[in-house]
Protein backbone atom coordinates (compact mmCIF):
# COMPACT_ATOMS: atom_id res chain seq x y z
CA UNK A 1 0.00 0.00 0.00
CA UNK A 2 2.93 2.46 -0.12
CA UNK A 3 1.78 4.34 -3.06
CA UNK A 4 -1.28 4.33 -2.18
CA UNK A 5 -0.74 5.56 1.54
CA UNK A 6 1.58 7.86 0.09
CA UNK A 7 -1.38 9.41 -1.85
CA UNK A 8 -3.67 9.37 0.27
CA UNK A 9 -1.38 11.46 2.43
CA UNK A 10 -0.54 13.82 0.47
CA UNK A 11 -4.28 14.28 -1.40
CA UNK A 12 -5.93 15.09 1.98
CA UNK A 13 -2.75 17.62 3.06
CA UNK A 14 -1.73 15.41 5.84
CA UNK A 15 2.41 14.89 4.40
CA UNK A 16 3.33 18.54 5.16
CA UNK A 17 6.77 20.58 4.31
CA UNK A 18 8.54 22.83 6.38
CA UNK A 19 10.54 23.03 9.74
CA UNK A 20 8.83 20.73 12.70
CA UNK A 21 9.91 19.83 15.99
CA UNK A 22 8.92 15.66 16.28
CA UNK A 23 7.92 14.28 19.74
CA UNK A 24 10.97 12.58 19.84
CA UNK A 25 12.56 16.11 19.94
CA UNK A 26 14.31 15.78 16.69
CA UNK A 27 13.53 18.40 13.56
CA UNK A 28 12.57 17.62 10.13
CA UNK A 29 11.65 19.01 7.00
CA UNK A 30 8.21 17.11 6.79
CA UNK A 31 5.80 15.94 9.30
CA UNK A 32 2.90 13.41 8.63
CA UNK A 33 0.01 14.99 10.28
CA UNK A 34 -2.81 11.80 10.16
CA UNK A 35 -5.64 12.96 11.91
CA UNK A 36 -5.60 15.26 8.79
CA UNK A 37 -7.03 11.90 6.85
CA UNK A 38 -9.28 10.74 10.04
CA UNK A 39 -11.48 13.46 8.95
CA UNK A 40 -12.80 11.58 6.51
CA UNK A 41 -14.41 8.16 8.05
CA UNK A 42 -14.06 5.94 4.70
CA UNK A 43 -10.48 6.73 4.62
CA UNK A 44 -10.08 5.64 8.24
CA UNK A 45 -12.05 2.56 7.49
CA UNK A 46 -9.95 1.91 4.91
CA UNK A 47 -6.58 2.07 6.33
CA UNK A 48 -7.57 0.33 9.44
CA UNK A 49 -8.77 -2.62 7.56
CA UNK A 50 -5.02 -2.20 5.92
CA UNK A 51 -3.57 -2.31 9.35
CA UNK A 52 -5.41 -4.97 10.66
CA UNK A 53 -4.78 -7.50 7.56
CA UNK A 54 -1.59 -8.92 9.01
CA UNK A 55 -3.07 -9.54 12.32
CA UNK A 56 -6.85 -10.83 10.95
CA UNK A 57 -6.55 -14.31 12.32
CA UNK A 58 -4.31 -13.88 15.16
CA UNK A 59 -7.80 -13.69 17.69
CA UNK A 60 -6.73 -10.55 18.90
CA UNK A 61 -8.49 -9.40 22.06
CA UNK A 62 -7.52 -6.21 22.68
CA UNK A 63 -5.62 -2.94 20.49
CA UNK A 64 -3.81 -0.54 22.21
CA UNK A 65 -2.20 2.98 20.95
CA UNK A 66 -0.55 6.19 22.64
CA UNK A 67 -2.65 8.74 22.95
CA UNK A 68 -3.45 11.07 21.10
CA UNK A 69 -2.44 10.18 17.39
CA UNK A 70 -2.99 7.06 17.80
CA UNK A 71 -6.49 6.66 19.49
CA UNK A 72 -9.02 6.70 16.24
CA UNK A 73 -6.34 4.07 13.91
CA UNK A 74 -6.62 1.81 17.66
CA UNK A 75 -10.50 1.94 17.42
CA UNK A 76 -11.16 1.50 13.70
CA UNK A 77 -8.37 -1.03 14.03
CA UNK A 78 -10.54 -3.27 16.92
CA UNK A 79 -13.50 -2.36 15.25
CA UNK A 80 -12.38 -4.53 12.21
CA UNK A 81 -10.72 -7.49 14.34
CA UNK A 82 -13.50 -7.62 16.93
CA UNK A 83 -11.45 -6.32 19.81
CA UNK A 84 -11.32 -3.85 22.79
CA UNK A 85 -9.76 -0.62 21.93
CA UNK A 86 -8.11 0.92 24.52
CA UNK A 87 -5.20 3.65 24.94
CA UNK A 88 -2.46 4.63 27.09
CA UNK A 89 -1.37 8.28 28.33
CA UNK A 90 1.53 10.42 29.13
CA UNK A 91 0.76 11.63 33.01
CA UNK A 92 2.76 14.61 34.42
CA UNK A 93 5.62 12.59 35.68
CA UNK A 94 6.07 11.53 31.48
CA UNK A 95 5.30 7.88 32.07
CA UNK A 96 2.25 6.20 29.98
CA UNK A 97 0.07 4.70 32.03
CA UNK A 98 -3.29 3.17 31.27
CA UNK A 99 -6.14 5.58 32.91
CA UNK A 100 -10.02 5.69 32.46
CA UNK A 101 -10.46 2.25 34.03
CA UNK A 102 -9.10 0.58 31.02
CA UNK A 103 -6.98 -2.92 31.81
CA UNK A 104 -4.94 -5.55 30.20
CA UNK A 105 -5.59 -8.69 31.52
CA UNK A 106 -2.87 -11.62 31.62
CA UNK A 107 -3.03 -13.53 29.11
CA UNK A 108 -4.86 -11.04 27.05
CA UNK A 109 -3.08 -11.18 23.43
CA UNK A 110 -2.50 -7.71 22.46
CA UNK A 111 -2.11 -5.59 19.19
CA UNK A 112 -0.30 -2.50 19.31
CA UNK A 113 -1.39 0.58 16.97
CA UNK A 114 0.12 3.59 15.96
CA UNK A 115 -0.15 6.58 13.32
CA UNK A 116 3.25 7.47 12.98
CA UNK A 117 6.76 6.14 14.37
CA UNK A 118 10.00 8.03 13.92
CA UNK A 119 11.89 6.22 16.91
CA UNK A 120 9.46 3.94 18.74
CA UNK A 121 9.65 5.20 21.51
CA UNK A 122 6.45 5.32 22.34
CA UNK A 123 6.14 1.85 21.11
CA UNK A 124 8.83 0.21 23.39
CA UNK A 125 6.72 2.09 26.21
CA UNK A 126 3.61 0.59 25.40
CA UNK A 127 5.24 -2.85 24.83
CA UNK A 128 6.35 -2.07 28.47
CA UNK A 129 3.00 -1.13 30.07
CA UNK A 130 1.41 -4.07 28.24
CA UNK A 131 4.12 -6.92 29.07
CA UNK A 132 3.89 -5.20 32.74
CA UNK A 133 -0.15 -6.22 32.93
CA UNK A 134 1.10 -9.71 31.67
CA UNK A 135 -0.39 -9.42 28.03
CA UNK A 136 0.76 -11.31 25.10
CA UNK A 137 2.08 -9.41 22.06
CA UNK A 138 0.60 -10.39 19.13
CA UNK A 139 2.41 -7.37 16.93
CA UNK A 140 2.53 -4.25 16.26
CA UNK A 141 0.88 -2.06 13.21
CA UNK A 142 2.00 1.31 12.12
CA UNK A 143 0.61 3.55 9.25
CA UNK A 144 4.17 5.57 8.30
CA UNK A 145 6.94 4.06 9.94
CA UNK A 146 9.00 7.36 9.58
CA UNK A 147 12.46 5.10 9.98
CA UNK A 148 11.51 3.53 6.33
CA UNK A 149 11.86 -0.41 8.76
CA UNK A 150 14.92 0.20 10.54
CA UNK A 151 13.46 0.27 14.07
CA UNK A 152 13.66 -2.89 15.52
CA UNK A 153 11.20 -4.76 18.01
CA UNK A 154 10.70 -8.14 19.51
CA UNK A 155 7.40 -8.58 17.91
CA UNK A 156 5.90 -9.05 14.18
CA UNK A 157 5.85 -5.23 12.99
CA UNK A 158 3.70 -4.09 10.03
CA UNK A 159 3.44 -0.67 8.56
CA UNK A 160 1.88 0.19 5.79
CA UNK A 161 3.93 3.71 4.45
CA UNK A 162 8.20 3.58 4.75
CA UNK A 163 9.59 6.68 4.64
CA UNK A 164 12.62 7.69 4.78
CA UNK A 165 12.49 11.29 6.52
CA UNK A 166 15.26 13.30 7.27
CA UNK A 167 15.94 14.24 11.23
CA UNK A 168 18.49 16.08 12.73
CA UNK A 169 19.61 17.03 15.99
CA UNK A 170 18.36 20.63 16.97
CA UNK A 171 22.31 21.80 17.41
CA UNK A 172 22.50 20.62 14.32
CA UNK A 173 19.96 22.02 12.36
CA UNK A 174 19.86 23.37 8.83
CA UNK A 175 16.30 24.55 8.91
CA UNK A 176 17.53 26.35 11.89
CA UNK A 177 20.42 27.80 10.69
CA UNK A 178 18.46 29.07 7.52
CA UNK A 179 15.80 30.64 9.71
CA UNK A 180 12.41 28.67 8.94
CA UNK A 181 10.16 29.41 12.02
CA UNK A 182 9.76 25.91 13.93
CA UNK A 183 6.19 24.58 14.24
CA UNK A 184 5.38 21.66 17.17
CA UNK A 185 2.50 20.10 15.70
CA UNK A 186 2.89 17.05 17.96
CA UNK A 187 0.89 15.95 21.23
CA UNK A 188 3.95 16.03 23.65
CA UNK A 189 6.93 17.83 24.25
CA UNK A 190 10.07 15.58 24.18
CA UNK A 191 11.19 12.37 24.87
CA UNK A 192 10.47 10.04 22.14
CA UNK A 193 8.04 8.58 19.86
Amino acid sequence: MNSEMLSILKKTGAFLEGHFELSSGLHSPNYVQCALVFQYPELAEKIARQVAEPFKDKEIKVVIAPALGGIIVCHEVARVLGARAIFAERVVSGEMVLRRGFKIERGDSVLIVEDVVTTGASTKEIIGLVEKAGGVIIGCGFIVDRSSGKMSFNQDAKSLLALEMKTYNPEDCPLCREGIPLVKPGSRKKGGG
